[in-house]
């Protein structure tokens, strides 16, 4: 069962919209979009990267030192606090190396199952999952993938619906789909490429 047999023409560009160079940069950049756009987790991690541009480097940085370059995030605190416990742990646990593992990365402070997906998938290589944000949740439960509102449980009834090789890339689709298209409060719904098919659940 496949549910974006054609999107690609639609949707070629569908990749994370943070930007990011390296497994560390991802991971960092993730955990800083929590309760943040996109957008403004990319003007702030050019000065991040700048200071701290591996985790060896982050590790000796302090949390005040941290919370004053990514203070338009929000939560800075409490992301400070997980990025540096992040990086002492990657330093002392990992070589330095992100892990390219699920029950690794979900050990980090501050990483869920998520942020875990979206950077095995993306910087890895790794199809562990498929990550599980407020667009894939919205969608999921429109296109009748899921009755659930739970992200794990989501997760698991996508899974099975898509080849494994393609569950980073549904993720994407997902996430522009739901921008672009299939938004929150105004579906777009005549101009869906996906009207024919979808049940429209809860619109």
């Amino acid at each position: 069962m496949r549910f974006f047999p054609d999107c690609g023409p639609f949707f070629p560009d569908a990749r994370p919209a943070l930007a990011f160079a390296s497994a560390y940069e991802l991971l960092v950049a993730t955990v800083l979009a929590a309760q943040c756009t996109d957008a403004r987790v990319n003007l702030v991690t050019p000065e991040f990267f700048r200071r701290w541009p591996d985790p060896a480097a982050l590790a000796r940085a302090t949390e005040a030192e941290v919370s004053d370059v990514i203070h338009s995030t929000g939560f800075f605190r409490q992301k400070a606090k997980n990025l540096v416990a992040t990086a002492r742990l990657l330093v002392e646990r990992h070589g330095g190396a992100v892990p390219a593992s699920m029950e690794a990365l979900t050990a980090l402070p501050g990483v869920a199952r998520k942020t875990a997906n979206i950077v095995l998938s993306n910087a890895l290589g790794i199809n562990e999952g498929i990550a599980v944000d407020t667009h894939v949740r919205r969608l999921s439960f429109r296109l009748g993938l899921t009755t659930s509102d739970v992200p794990t449980v989501i997760e698991c009834d996508l899974m099975p619906l898509f080849p494994r090789e393609t569950w980073g890339e549904i993720n994407h689709l997902l996430v522009m789909h739901g921008r672009v298209t299939c938004r929150a409060r105004k579906p777009q719904c005549t101009d869906c490429i996906l009207d024919d098919i979808c049940p429209k659940v809860g619109v």
